[in-house]
């Protein structure tokens, strides 16, 4: 029988998301709680697994914890970009790497969601209806104010579109964009000292990378208005984690939507789940139901490929 390790499916959405029944000869096991960081641990509970399903980044594979898992020989990833996964590793040790296509809307639409959130302190009014009370705080106004949007990619052309909806004046900057580039979204480019100074809501859509890791730090943030408000459904380590919680303890910046974080999950102790002036979710940003059942249903395919001798969307190739 062939045994299948499906990791940190929190919401317990893999099995009802995708028709399993058709693996004929397997197993499938869920992991809805992290197995952590320690890669010994890891690879103690995945023994004698020789599929494992993992959910983008949340458990990555090094080389180090390839080297681990010897029962291991095919690893399916949600999407088709893992930087967590070692590649030339995985190939080495006769693994074969697939991935699965995403949604994109997902991700812009939390963006605002937590945008709205904060801006119009939505989850503070909502206890306090919920406690007895009535109209306890005090909202922001959209229209007429600034939208800066870092990466005007795919994602943050989408999310410039939704700004212009609600009559803001969007400004961009990423190291690649020009002004054309800008332009034909109808967006104007600015260079980023300027879109920090400028900007009333600040919204991060970029990719990890060298470049863009600590993008926003001390520096940058002590640039933004004091009533300005910063939101990152990217990638934690694009912000200074440690100076973006200063600056929301000392009120330099208004507010912060957050979605994503240094360490995932996020401790329980953490400082910035202490702050009364941010909008928390964890990384559910692309988590949807519609993305449930595309991501695992082609898991679902990509495993039956493999079993039949010709897998397919594979990420590894030689």
């Amino acid at each position: 029988m062939t045994r299948i390790a499906i990791l940190d499916d929190y919401q317990d959405a893999a099995l009802t998301s995708a028709d399993w029944s058709t693996l004929d000869g397997c197993e499938a096991v869920v992991f809805n709680q992290h197995l952590g960081w320690q890669e010994d641990h890891i690879a103690s509970a995945l023994a004698g697994f020789e599929v494992i399903v993992c959910m983008r980044e949340r458990t990555p594979f090094p080389k180090s914890q390839l080297d681990k898992l010897p029962d291991l020989k095919l690893l399916v990833t949600t999407g088709l970009r893992n930087l967590s996964i070692d590649m030339d590793a995985a190939r080495a040790n006769g693994v074969v790497v697939s991935g699965t296509q995403m949604l994109g809307y997902p991700a812009y639409e939390h963006a605002w969601a937590l945008i709205l959130a904060i801006t119009k302190q939505i989850p503070f009014e909502d206890q306090t209806m919920k406690n007895g009370g009535w109209q306890q705080g005090v909202g922001v106004g959209l229209s007429g104010k600034t939208l800066g949007i870092l990466g005007l990619g795919k994602l943050g052309s989408a999310a410039a579109r939704i700004g212009k909806a609600f009559d803001m004046e969007v400004i961009a900057w990423s190291q690649n964009l020009t002004a054309e580039a800008a332009a034909a979204q109808g967006v104007s480019r600015v260079d980023k000292d300027e879109l920090l100074q400028r900007s009333d809501v600040i919204s991060i859509h970029m990719i990890l990378s060298e470049r863009t890791r600590g993008l926003i730090g001390a520096k940058e943030l002590a640039m933004m208005k004091p009533s300005a408000y910063l939101v990152n459904t990217s990638r934690g380590p694009i912000v200074d984690e440690a100076a973006l919680i200063s600056a929301l303890q000392q009120h330099t910046i208004a507010g912060a939507g957050i979605d994503v974080y240094d360490l995932e999950p996020l401790p329980a102790d953490h400082a910035i789940r202490k702050l009364d002036n941010v909008v928390l979710t964890g990384h559910t940003g692309f988590v949807v139901r519609e993305l449930h059942q595309l991501a695992y249903g082609q898991a679902v395919e990509n495993i039956g490929s493999w079993l039949a001798g010709t897998p397919q969307r594979v990420l590894n190739e030689g």
